[in-house]
């Protein structure tokens, strides 16, 4: 009896530990999910999707500490799923949906919304590519090996996903991601 009762408070220890984590994390994977999806019902899913399968591994995360790493990678793969299985081109609104704004500077909100018309212009891979690389900081090696394609197609990709974002938003030349993270 005591041991099915240890086993319970480490259990206990554990599932405390990893909601201490999911409400840490959360908000800096939500900006990650969205960025990667380009809409905030589809980041919620994904993040949520991938918050899920890490609970499964949790106990061996937590020995290796190093979470946040398996989450990322979870909603990277998760994300090029469902690239794949949406084979179906999207039609993707140039309008962004008005949404309750919250008090931010106008110039602000400007950009936030230059990003996003800007990479929602862009192919999916192009825009996880440049997701991974500018806004959460990931040298290509990373973006190779999470994305499942070569160091050379991650340079492609990138030099394209650049031009392509160049030409519809020359606006954003002198743009620095971390002013959209804020």
């Amino acid at each position: 009896m005591t041991i099915i009762q240890g086993e319970r408070v480490g259990q206990a220890v554990e599932l405390d530990d990893f909601n201490a984590f999911v409400r840490a994390r959360t908000p800096a994977l939500l900006r990650t999910g969205y960025l990667l999806t380009g809409d905030q019902h589809l980041a919620e899913d994904l993040v949520q999707t991938a918050l899920a399968k890490t609970s499964l591994a949790w106990r061996r995360l937590q020995r290796n500490d190093n979470a946040e790493a398996y989450v990322r990678r979870v909603m990277y793969h998760q994300q090029v799923s469902w690239w794949r299985r949406r084979r179906i081109a999207e039609k993707l609104s140039d309008a962004v949906p008005e949404t309750a704004s919250e008090p931010d500077s106008e110039d602000r909100t400007a950009t936030r919304l230059a990003v996003h018309g800007a990479l929602m212009r862009l192919t999916p891979s192009q825009r996880a590519v440049l997701v991974l690389r500018y806004f959460d900081d990931q040298p290509d090696s990373t973006v190779a090996d999470l994305l499942g394609i070569t160091v050379g197609t991650v340079k492609s990709q990138t030099h394209k996903a650049l031009a392509k974002l160049r030409a519809v938003a020359p606006e954003l030349a002198e743009f620095h991601p971390r002013e959209v993270q804020s």
